[in-house]
């Protein structure tokens, strides 16, 4: 195709056959065999050694769209991977008995009446089973009215606090006025 697409008319009767022709993911077969139940084929031999100029001229240019499409195919392929593989992140393995916190993201409670004061996590809990690789069971206390199966996009690992910060944080205090 021209890269000012003016010559589409004369590319639409071979796109209206790679569209028939193709076998696509519902049906299992082609559109031209679901329509006329038959396969469709073309067979054209070009003999080489006559000189049709037409003919030639049309294999050069199919070849030339041909190696166009194949490099928009690989680099939007690339672009397309790479923009799933921006948001990829490693995959925590959990086992039973790891300590983790639940968040308090969707949770309620009646005590805390405002979001905005509520810590983002709670609790020290240990993981009772990994259900699946993304669910976990925890062993929540009886007080806690909620389902202990959880996503683990639910939990986080738990951290000791380190005591250097704890001597920072004094520091930056005295420092700020």
């Amino acid at each position: 195709m021209e890269d000012r697409q003016r010559d589409w008319p004369e590319w639409l009767a071979i796109a209206e056959f790679v569209v028939n022709n193709k076998v696509h993911l519902a049906t299992k077969v082609s559109l031209f065999i679901t329509n006329y139940g038959r396969e469709l084929r073309i067979e054209i031999n070009i003999r080489i050694l006559e000189k049709v100029e037409k003919v030639t001229e049309f294999v050069k240019r199919m070849r030339k769209v041909q190696e166009k499409a194949r490099a928009a195919l690989r680099k939007a392929q690339e672009e397309m991977k790479q923009q799933a593989d921006e948001w990829k992140k490693e995959v925590e393995i959990w086992k039973k008995g790891n300590r983790v916190m639940l968040s308090m993201k969707d949770l309620v409670f009646r005590e805390r009446p405002t979001k905005k004061l509520t810590e983002r996590y709670m609790g020290l809990y240990m993981i009772e089973e990994v259900v699946l690789k993304n669910v976990v069971k925890l062993k929540l206390l009886a007080s806690i009215r909620i389902h202990p199966v959880v996503n683990v996009s639910r939990v986080v690992r738990y951290r000791k606090p380190e005591k250097d910060k704890k001597k920072k944080r004094e520091v930056m205090k005295y420092l700020v006025w």
